[in-house]
């Protein structure tokens, strides 16, 4: 009984490293493509993460918790991405206090660019 044990586990151990390969070649082929486009692999994230929001647009704390990221990290990403000009800031009508990320033109032909090579 103990061996049918150890050999269902290591068929699970088996398919689980090669989940494990299959996904890490896939993050590091997009990391690649990001940089081929022109974006660093996280601006790739950003992007992907805005433009698949309901409305096309996030907030910087909507953006925290799909990147799992710090707050000052993802305010920084946003920042430099907005200096490479890849996203638009838009004051909320209903706050003042949130700003309603977009994707500017460029940054949805650097994110149609690597998706389509993905």
């Amino acid at each position: 009984m103990c061996d049918s044990i150890q050999s269902m586990a290591a068929n699970e151990y088996a398919a689980a490293a090669r989940f494990r390969t299959a996904l890490r070649q896939f993050l590091r082929e997009s990391e690649t493509v990001a940089r081929e486009v022109g974006v660093t692999p996280r601006q790739y994230l950003l992007l992907l993460q805005i433009a698949s929001s309901e409305d096309g647009t996030a907030t910087v704390t909507d953006l925290v918790d799909r990147l799992v990221l710090t707050q000052s990290t993802v305010t920084e990403l946003v920042q430099r991405a907005e200096q490479a000009g890849l996203v638009e800031r838009r004051a909320s009508m209903h706050d003042a206090r949130v700003v309603h990320l977009s994707l500017s033109e460029r940054g949805e032909r650097c994110l149609h660019a690597v998706h389509s090579r993905l």
